[in-house]
């Protein structure tokens, strides 16, 4: 019986560690994606058993990405293969490189993820009543799914209804991408279709990306994060939980990292205050968070304690290479008991 299905794309991260994309001659690569990291960090971390359902074109990349996945423990059962034409012609696979920064070098990500076998998912094509119908208890999704093309949101969409008619709790990340957007209506269409599907959702995570005018057009500051979720709980009144992390990012390496979350039951909620984070790789470090938050809330701990593993898993994803949360548990939970970075042996 799997806990936790997310939909989402699956990529092929190429990192170039401290080095450049452009001047790389080698690069470690690793699997990621917003939605399937969510699932990942679920079942390395909290030993959760999650599933991901995306599309890959049958080659020997697409192999790869499943083989990594494999590692990660996920199941791969709901995987749709794509026939491969040879060139990747009518589908293919994403790859998505990334610089992590350093200093005043902030983090670079440049995708290449057009026409992707995932992407070409249209309503209909998955049986969500079967996938639902074997005591799955949460469903996952985001607005980088939503966003890879014109049909993805329906997908989603269609996603989202079937599990609230399951009976499941459904989450749900804006994750906002400009590259996703540019093109096809930019910020306000994004907009648009968050709010379409944030309304299915009982949980949104990273929930200040539907503060404001338009994704990106407004910074938010610390004091007005209440207002700000407030306004967010106006627009999606079945929502139970909005949360969201709070980042400041004097460099590169250096982030001061917290959290901060609202429901009907509990009103306005701070996570722990991380100043001074030492940062190795941030990418992914929302989607452990959102990892954390989950564990908190499936296990029935109050938004408080589920803040602090989302918060802490997050920190701590912040502190290896690659988009996926290689922390254990015992490290989560010392973290948030106050632990410090003294070695253990």
């Amino acid at each position: 019986m799997t806990d936790v299905v997310a939909l989402g794309e699956v990529m092929l991260r190429f990192d170039p560690g401290e080095g450049r994309i452009r001047t790389a001659r080698t690069f470690q690569v690793w699997e990621g994606g917003g939605e399937y990291n969510v699932v990942r960090g679920l079942r390395r971390c909290f030993g959760l058993r999650t599933a991901v359902v995306t599309a890959l074109a049958d080659n020997a990349v697409g192999r790869l990405v499943e083989d990594l996945v494999l590692q990660g423990g996920v199941d791969t059962s709901l995987i749709r293969w794509t026939p491969d034409d040879g060139i990747g012609r009518t589908a293919r696979n994403g790859l998505n490189f990334v610089e992590r920064g350093y200093g005043i070098r902030g983090a670079l990500g440049v995708s290449d993820r057009a026409h992707t076998a995932v992407s070409q998912l249209r309503k209909g094509d998955v049986d969500w009543d079967a996938v639902f119908s074997a005591g799955v208890r949460w469903f996952h999704t985001g607005g980088i799914f939503a966003g890879l093309s014109d049909t993805t949101v329906d997908v989603a969409d269609e996603a989202m209804a079937a599990a609230r008619r399951h009976g499941l709790t459904v989450s749900y990340d804006p994750n906002y991408r400009p590259s996703l957007w540019a093109g096809r209506g930019g910020p306000e269409r994004a907009r648009e279709t968050d709010l379409r599907l944030a309304r299915h959702a009982d949980v949104v995570v990273g929930a200040l990306g539907l503060a404001g005018r338009h994704p990106g057009a407004d910074r938010i500051s610390t004091d007005e994060v209440p207002d700000a979720l407030a306004s967010v709980a106006g627009l999606l009144p079945d929502a139970q939980v909005l949360a969201t992390t709070l980042r400041e990012v004097p460099s590169a390496g250096v982030n001061d990292w917290s959290s901060a979350a609202w429901s009907a039951e509990t009103g306005y909620v701070i996570g722990p205050r991380m100043p001074g984070l030492h940062v190795l790789d941030r990418i992914g470090s929302g989607d452990g968070f959102a990892a954390g938050l989950i564990h908190g809330l499936l296990a029935g701990t109050d938004l408080q304690r589920a803040l602090a593993y989302g918060t802490a898993l997050g920190a701590l994803t912040m502190t290896t290479p690659g988009d996926v949360a290689m922390a254990s548990i015992a490290e989560v939970e010392a973290l948030i008991a106050g632990a410090s970075a003294a070695v253990r042996r």
